[in-house]
Formats: structure tokens, C-alpha cells, sequence
């Protein structure tokens, strides 16, 4: 099951290479491509390969909902007693996947793939370290591995486990870890993207950051809680200690508009710092009690009535 997105001239070779390593597996399965409404022509290069081979599945979203939702929606649809994951950009070699596969043999409900290496931009490297050291300092109970990706397999227990999570904002990867299946790793190789570049702006690297974090833990919460305690006992200690300066010793505070313009910004600043993560989990909730649709299907191709998800 694969994310699609500003994919036109990978998804031939995509497909190509799937197929040939598929067959080598001596196993029945399905190529599901979920087309998350890019402004190329990647639909187009999916009806083709789909018309090609029966085995290629097609779903387009009615708009860009993002990357987690498509898979979402690829989820939903999916068959295999296991389900592969992936992106679409190659980076993920196919070639990998009967390592990962047989791993899941083993009894192990979600294989995941650690990258050997990360190529990716050295902004995009330097920004997911970031965030995995954000994400394991706030996190509550979880650790994040860096070269941890999308690349995957889940057995059918645990598809039909995330099938349950309606999170409006969510990680594929942090859901997968919040579930406590038994989970196993493999080495897989990383690879230059095929063609193109990340569509991942800094600006939706942030967002997702942001996302992932409070999404899953409240310690921002119980952290801006702890600073303004901290704040309230340093502002009491500075209290006593004028006030033990002035009747033991007979000394009158020092006044001075520096200290107190200082004072003032700093303890703005954590104001509006505590207000403004408090509103990030108030959004979270009202995105949440909308219940809108996590996504919404526009088209599909070689899909069958038992491809569809149940209400």
C-alpha cells in the first residue's frame, strides 16, 4: 500500500519493480496506490498501470488531505493478510520487502524498516533529529528511533487495530507504537529518490511536529504548568529577599525600569507561551468533535465491492 504524491514519471518504475519482486515471492497480492490529489498527472500514470495489470489498485482522494491520511485511507481498503507500507519515491527499495515479510513470518504483529542511512536533504536530517529529540523528551512512555520510516509490514490484526484510531490529527508511526503489538526491525537500505524532491517544506516538517507531539502527550501541558510554578517561587524569593534586605539590614530596594521592562517581557512571554500551547490542544479537540470524514474518496480503479472498508 502506497502513498502517492507528485509521483507522474516514479509510478511506472514503482509498479515495475513491485510486481518483479512480488512474483519472486511465489505469493498472491494486490499493488494498492492511493493518490493523495497532487498537481501532476499521477492518477493518470495509476488508470494506466492499473489497465496494464489487474493487480494494480487504484484510489484517488477528492483532495490533498496529506500523507498519513492517504495511507489511512490505504489501510481501509487493503486485503493481504499482511500489508506492506511504503513510499512512492523509491527510497524505499522494494527489493527489501521478503526481508521484512519473512520477519513478519516470525509472529511479529508490525516489522519495521531502520534505515542504513538517511538521504535526504541536510536540512530534512537536521529538522528529524529535532523533532525525534522533542518527540522522545515530551512523549509519554515512547521513544522514537530517527531512522525509523514508513516502510513497513503489519499483519491483519494489527490493520484492523488502526482502522479503529479516528485521530484527526495523526502519525502513522506514533499510531503503530501506541498499539503495544509485538513488534520486530529490519535493516533496509535507504536509497536517493528516483526523481524530484520531498514535497516536505520546512513549514510542514513544523506542522507535523507539532502535530505529533501533542497528539500524543500532554506534557507540554503539565511542562508550562511547572514553569509558572517556577516563576511564582522565584518571584517569591525575590520578595523575601527584598523584604529581609529592608528590615534586617535597613536597605531600600534598588529601583530601576531596566529590570522591571525585563520582568515584564519575560513573564509576558511565558504567558503567551503557556496560552499558546493550551490552544494547540484546544484545536486539537475541536478538530476532533467535528467528526468529519478523515478522508474523502473522489475515484477508484480495479477496486471490487469487497475492497471497500466496512461502514
Amino acid at each position: 500500500m502506497i502513498p502517492v504524491y507528485r509521483a507522474e514519471s516514479i509510478v511506472g518504475e514503482l509498479v515495475s519493480r513491485l510486481v518483479s519482486t512480488l512474483e519472486s515471492m511465489e505469493t498472491t497480492f494486490e499493488i494498492l496506490l492511493v493518490e493523495d490529489r497532487g498537481p501532476d498527472r499521477s492518477w493518470e500514470a495509476i488508470l494506466e498501470a492499473a489497465s496494464a495489470d489487474s493487480r494494480v489498485k487504484g484510489i484517488r482522494l477528492a483532495r490533498n488531505f496529506g500523507q498519513h491520511f492517504a495511507l489511512t485511507a490505504g489501510l481501509d481498503h487493503a486485503l493481504g493478510e499482511h500489508v506492506v507500507v511504503m513510499d512512492c519515491d523509491l527510497q524505499d527499495d522494494p527489493a527489501d520487502i521478503p526481508a521484512l515479510y519473512a520477519k513478519a513470518l516470525e509472529g511479529h504483529d508490525i516489522v519495521l524498516g531502520i534505515k542504513d542511512e538517511r538521504r535526504h536533504a541536510t536540512y530534512r536530517n537536521l529538522l528529524s533529529r529535532l523533532f525525534f529529540s522533542a518527540f522522545n523528551l515530551l512523549a509519554d512512555n515512547q521513544t522514537a528511533n530517527i531512522n525509523e520510516g514508513s516502510f513497513s509490514v503489519l499483519s491483519r490484526r494489527t490493520v484492523n487495530a488502526f482502522r479503529q484510531y479516528k485521530d484527526t490529527h495523526r502519525h502513522y508511526l506514533m499510531i503503530l507504537r501506541n498499539m503495544g503489538f509485538p513488534r520486530a526491525t529490519v535493516i533496509v537500505h535507504h536509497r536517493q529518490r528516483f526523481e524530484g524532491h520531498s514535497s516536505y517544506s520546512f513549514r510542514k516538517l513544523f506542522r507535523l511536529a507539532l502535530d505529533g507531539v501533542t497528539s500524543q502527550s500532554t506534557k507540554l501541558l503539565r511542562i508550562s504548568i511547572g514553569l509558572g510554578f517556577a516563576y511564582v517561587l522565584a518571584a517569591i524569593g525575590a520578595v523575601a529577599y527584598l523584604l529581609v534586605r529592608y528590615f534586617a539590614f535597613d536597605e531600600k530596594p534598588t529601583t530601576g525600569w531596566s529590570s522591571t521592562i525585563v520582568l515584564l517581557l519575560a513573564s509576558t512571554g511565558l504567558i503567551l507561551m503557556a496560552l499558546g500551547i493550551l490552544g494547540l490542544y484546544i484545536g486539537n479537540i475541536y478538530e476532533q468533535v467535528k467528526g468529519r470524514p478523515l478522508y474523502v474518496v473522489a475515484a477508484e480503479t480495479n477496486m471490487q465491492t469487497t475492497d471497500h472498508p466496512n461502514p
